[in-house]
């Protein structure tokens, strides 16, 4: 298959776990791609281990000017940009009574902050090209919510309302925006939990496992890709049945 070919596509948090995942899939479909992370190591490893085909920039998506700067060489590099997927987030867990303001501001400035920035500056080169996919990745949490976890969860679900909100309103230019809301999924954010803890969750979920990056990774591709042309404002939820 090759969706991709000739699209240019941005995705941020693109070196680990869904972001890398989402990276790979839009490389292997023919598409070139930008990707963003905090960490420069881990950058230039991807970068060397991607091929030409796909670039990484260090930023920091709570940083709008950063966002802005990468975005703007991103779109240079690529010679447009057809596609921008949000993925890059934190975790944040905490009990409210406990839960200090930088703990809160830290998570919403990154999660639902930082998807602004990244939408903002897009929509401008998106416009201008009368075209373009906006994927947000936001979490089953988000619509649910979870004891212990309100940072979090309330970050995700303003990502949902966020990008419905932007989807209505880019709609005429020919832009769509959509939702992947992963479940439970093996990543290296969801490593640390302990197994006990891992088999109780998992036994909640009707498909019996956690989600692989890479499932999630074709969710977004198919929102991002002319396969769903036709859908807009969407909240695709990948998370073996947990959300029913």
């Amino acid at each position: 298959m090759s969706r991709f070919a000739g699209k240019r596509v941005l995705v941020t948090g693109g070196t680990r776990g869904i972001g890398r995942a989402c990276v790979e899939g839009f490389l292997a479909e023919g598409a070139r791609v930008a990707f963003c992370g905090k960490n420069p190591d881990a950058i230039r490893d991807a970068a060397e281990s991607l091929g030409a085909s796909a670039k990484g920039w260090v930023c920091n998506v709570a940083d709008p000017e950063e966002v802005g700067r990468m975005t703007g060489e991103a779109a240079d590099w690529l010679g447009g940009l057809d596609a921008l997927v949000c993925n890059a987030g934190v975790s944040g867990d905490g009990l409210l009574p406990r839960m200090k303001d930088a703990h809160w501001d830290a998570v919403l400035r990154t999660n639902l902050d930082g998807v602004f920035f990244c939408c903002r500056a897009a929509s401008e080169i998106m416009i201008r090209q009368r075209s373009g996919r906006i994927v947000t990745v936001s979490s089953v949490l988000g619509l649910h919510g979870q004891g212990g976890m309100s940072s979090y969860c309330a970050s995700k679900g303003g990502i949902i309302a966020f990008t419905k909100s932007i989807a209505q309103e880019l709609a005429r230019r020919n832009i769509t925006a959509n939702v992947v809301a992963p479940g439970f999924t093996r990543t290296d954010m969801t490593a640390p939990m302990p197994e006990e803890n891992t088999r109780l969750l998992e036994g909640r979920i009707p498909l019996g496992r956690a989600a692989l990056p890479e499932e999630i990774a074709r969710a977004v591709l198919f929102l991002a890709s002319d396969d769903a042309s036709y859908i807009t404002g969407a909240v695709l939820c990948v998370d073996g049945g947990l959300a029913m």
